[in-house]
């Protein structure tokens, strides 16, 4: 019996061993699954953190893309801009760089001759002194559907300008057209003074001799001291250029190079032989008050929003010239009208002298 008691102690001991160890063991669970819901907590405040790192990432990325396409769309206008007005420039340079290049450029213009000017020396007949007055033409882009009228008096064009919107009957069709002002692009206008001299003629087309410099310049002198033509005379100096085969005579006398304005070709005697020698005005060339401008016509305006027609072109033109010509309809007289129906055209304003 006393044996069995002291298993039965045993098994009772070992029993509330096990008893604890359970209860420890059910702790511990329950202690790691506490633990285990506060790492799943913070594992998805973690992935959300993430994930909302990679959108912020991602809209930054777009945002700066947006940017950096807005940018590279700015910087290409610009870049566009700025090879725009380096054309100008160099067009407008391109005037002043060289004589040869201002003759060209004024050969292609209509120039007005503004006045003559008397040279204040004690010989007035020396030189003959013209300045011109040039103006370039400025270009303006008309598109389809699109009229521009020129009034003769600035306060119609004014007052339609203001209007902003005007209603056209257009074979009787009603269409409310806009009028627009405008801006013409960069001009340019300058005077070019123009001095012919009275003494020097320059002579070019000299033949080619075995002779030497000296014998050159003297034969030409004696050749051009008495004229066929009534100019020439005695000359004060002869300025030879034997590889260019040019020279420039300069008369004693004033005005003994006048009689040479009209001729071209020259007889140049020398060792039994004629030559014709090329004779020109010697003149100086320089450009003063020269100017850019950008213009602003303000007899003009310009009507967008024509409605197409079936009608040609020309009638839809007179059509629109007769209604702005009325009185009643806010016009005026006209003095041009340009109206395009299809594609576009260019049309020139100049400076109204």
């Amino acid at each position: 019996m006393e044996r069995l008691k002291e298993e039965l102690k045993e098994w009772k001991e070992r029993v509330e061993k096990a008893v604890k160890a359970k209860d420890d063991l059910l702790l511990c669970k329950i202690s790691a699954d506490e633990e285990y819901v506060k790492a799943e907590q913070e594992l998805i405040k973690l992935k959300d953190f993430q994930e909302k790192q990679r959108k912020d990432i991602i809209l930054s990325r777009d945002t700066h893309k947006r940017e950096l396409y807005i940018l590279n769309q700015e910087n290409a206008e610009l870049m566009r801009e700025i090879e725009r007005i380096k054309e100008e420039l160099a067009k407008y340079s391109s005037v002043l760089s060289q004589e040869h290049q201002i003759k060209k450029k004024v050969a292609e213009m209509k120039m007005k001759l503004s006045h003559m000017e008397d040279v204040t020396d004690d010989s007035p007949e020396t030189n003959i002194h013209c300045v011109f007055g040039v103006t370039t033409k400025i270009p303006f882009r008309l598109n389809q559907n699109q009229a521009l009228l020129t009034f003769e008096d600035e306060e119609v064009a004014q007052r339609l300008i203001k209007m902003g919107k005007h209603t056209v009957n257009l074979d009787n069709k009603i269409a409310d057209v806009r009028v627009k002002p405008f801006t013409l692009e960069m001009g340019i206008k300058f005077e070019l003074h123009v001095t012919i001299s009275g003494k020097k003629i320059n002579v070019s087309e000299i033949p080619e001799l075995s002779i030497p410099e000296d014998w050159m310049r003297d034969k030409l002198e004696l050749n051009f001291y008495k004229s066929e033509q009534g100019g020439g005379g005695e000359v004060e100096n002869v300025t030879y250029n034997k590889q260019s085969r040019t020279a420039v005579i300069t008369f004693l006398r004033p005005g003994a190079a006048n009689g040479f304005v009209r001729c071209t070709k020259y007889p140049f005697f020398v060792n039994g032989r004629c030559y014709r020698l090329s004779v020109s005005p010697n003149t100086d060339v320089h450009l003063e008050k020269f100017q850019l401008y950008c213009g602003i016509s303000k007899k003009t305006i310009l009507l967008k929003g024509i409605q197409e027609m079936e009608d040609d072109e020309e009638s839809v033109q007179d059509m629109i010239e007769i209604h702005f010509q009325k009185p009643s309809n806010s016009g005026g007289e006209i003095e041009k009208i340009k109206y395009v129906s299809e594609g576009g055209t260019w049309v020139c304003f100049e400076e109204d002298t």
